[in-house]
């Protein structure tokens, strides 16, 4: 297996002390002193190890384990880093707001990369601080989609990345034949968010004219009959998050009703990070708005663009009585 390895620049750590809140386990990994450390933070210690799990998989070096309430001030007095990891499985309150908002911003300055992991509950209020689209984030994700999301983190920083020999762990095995396809999602899903919605059509080039009024129910009744294609044929034949995304949003949007990050994830019929890429390209292509919640800070909506709005009535109104699948 040709191993890559990871060259990040050199990091200083005179008189400096690595503040572990939790203790563990030395990890048996090999590394150069050279490479730039990733600092994680975590809620719990079952959050901690499963982020340690996937980092020293790849052979990268921990900085720091630290404590959502202590990362901040820690991160800020860390010389150079490679990463960020936020491992949260459970709701931290105002410093994990605070925190993913800093490491939000500090990656829109080019820092360092980011991974923020969470469990489907705490999406919105995850989704809600980050307003950079570099930011990875996973959501309830297996061993594959972390590796992937390490994968394009670091290769933001145009640093090169490979999932490396894990020694003894457990999984090793399982995660070495991973490696190929790792690098290849990670190279698909740079491309992705390069724009997987290219067109050359705009929107505004549609023609223009009357349009046929559009009843929630005509695209509840296309949405459902989507779901119903599950019940005879695999349901992973049908994957097309960007269009059930849309379609209900034009649904919503029709019944005035507004549409948090995590329903739209739902609404997109594949894992949640899967939705959660899809969701951040659409946005950052001007197809989808995201919409603060003005009665709860810790909450994002989202709805069409009005010329994604017109683009979908147009559609609805030039098939007619045709089932729109």
């Amino acid at each position: 297996m040709r191993v890559i390895t990871i060259v990040l620049g050199a990091a200083k750590h005179s008189g400096r002390t690595n503040m572990d809140a939790y203790s563990s386990n030395p990890l048996q990994v090999s590394y150069s002193d050279s490479s730039a450390p990733v600092l994680v933070a975590a809620s719990s210690e079952t959050a901690m190890l499963k982020a340690e799990k996937i980092i020293s998989a790849n052979h990268l070096r921990i900085g720091a384990r630290l404590k959502i309430e202590e990362a901040r001030e820690r991160i800020k007095v860390q010389p150079k880093a490679a990463a960020v990891w936020l491992e949260l499985d459970q709701d931290c309150g105002e410093e994990m707001d605070a925190l993913i908002s800093q490491v939000s911003h500090d990656v829109s300055r080019g820092l360092y990369a980011a991974i923020v992991s969470s469990t489907a509950p705490l999406l919105d209020k995850v989704s809600a601080r980050i307003d950079e689209d570099d930011v990875e984030v996973i959501v309830d994700a297996n061993d594959l989609e972390r590796a992937t999301a390490l994968a394009l983190a670091v290769s933001r920083t145009n640093a090169p990345f490979r999932v490396l020999d894990i020694g003894a762990d457990n999984s090793a095995e399982r995660l070495r034949q991973l490696s190929e396809e790792v690098n290849r999602i990670a190279a698909t899903l740079s491309r992705l968010s390069a724009g997987p919605m290219a067109s050359s059509k705009k929107l505004q080039d549609l023609p223009s004219g009357e349009i046929a009024p559009l009843s929630a129910d005509t695209v509840g009744n296309v949405i459902r009959a989507r779901r119903l294609r599950s019940r005879f044929l695999p349901e992973e034949l049908f994957a097309d998050p960007a269009w059930d995304m849309l379609l209900d949003l034009l649904q919503a949007e029709i019944r005035q009703h507004r549409v948090p990050v995590s329903s739209l994830c739902i609404a997109a019929a594949v894992p949640a990070t899967t939705a959660l890429r899809w969701l951040k390209t659409l946005v950052s292509q001007g197809l989808f708005v995201r919409r603060a919640d003005p009665h709860d800070g810790r909450r994002v909506f989202v709805e069409l663009a009005p010329e994604t709005s017109l683009a979908m009535r147009r559609y609805f109104g030039e098939v007619g009585s045709i089932v729109a699948i």
